[in-house]
């Protein structure tokens, strides 16, 4: 995060099919952002592992439960991990207008707040 070095983003919601997968594309390579999404069901496109979790700066969950299946799977790695819950229902498409707008202010407003403390 100092530096040169980019912040590392994992996006996360129930199949890594629309909301997680939108706000990967949205934020990979934006200003010094790395990107990354998954699902936390077992037919999800890319599904969440202890490597992503380890691999990520800041973990956004779309909602509460996903951050209650990860809690539950891999508590030791998610121990000294920021993780945060957008509280965005599963009711978009995929790079959705409207989603993306929501993901774009929502994630901003954090990031803006992480970054000055």
């Amino acid at each position: 995060m100092i530096g040169d070095t980019s912040m590392k983003l994992l996006f996360i919601c129930s199949q890594n099919k629309r909301r997680s997968l939108t706000a990967e594309k949205l934020f990979d390579g934006y200003k010094c952002y790395q990107a990354r999404s998954a699902g936390t069901e077992s037919n999800s496109r890319i599904k969440v592992t202890e490597g992503l979790l380890g691999w990520a700066d800041i973990i956004f969950c779309m909602e509460k439960k996903h951050i209650r299946r990860i809690k539950e799977k891999y508590p030791e790695v998610l121990a000294d991990k920021k993780v945060i819950c957008l509280n965005i229902d599963d009711e978009y498409e995929y790079m959705d207008e409207e989603l993306c707008a929501v993901l774009e202010s929502s994630v901003d407003e954090y990031l803006n707040e992480y970054v000055q403390t």
